[in-house]
């Protein structure tokens, strides 16, 4: 398994927990909606949901540039040859 292989399954990983975070902001919006939840709550348990999906998010396009970077890296190889 190469290095590429293994960011890109990482990147999906990564991708697929942003999903389950976006699902948990709809349920947590459908709780507000049927007043489970205050505002106040709502918006606390928002922020932190919406920063851990930006950090994922930067997580991942630190990835996809090391791919990138490891493309580049294979190719300069290719042409040393």
């Amino acid at each position: 398994m190469s290095f590429i292989d293994r960011l890109e399954r990482n990147i999906a990983k990564r991708e697929k927990t942003i999903e389950k975070e976006n699902e948990k902001l709809i349920d947590l919006k459908n709780k507000l909606d049927s007043n489970e939840l205050t505002r106040a709550k709502y918006n606390i348990k928002k922020g932190k949901i919406e920063n851990r999906i930006r950090t994922i998010d930067a997580r991942i396009r630190t990835l996809k540039g090391m791919i990138i970077k490891e493309r580049k890296h294979i190719e300069e190889k290719k042409k040393k040859k």
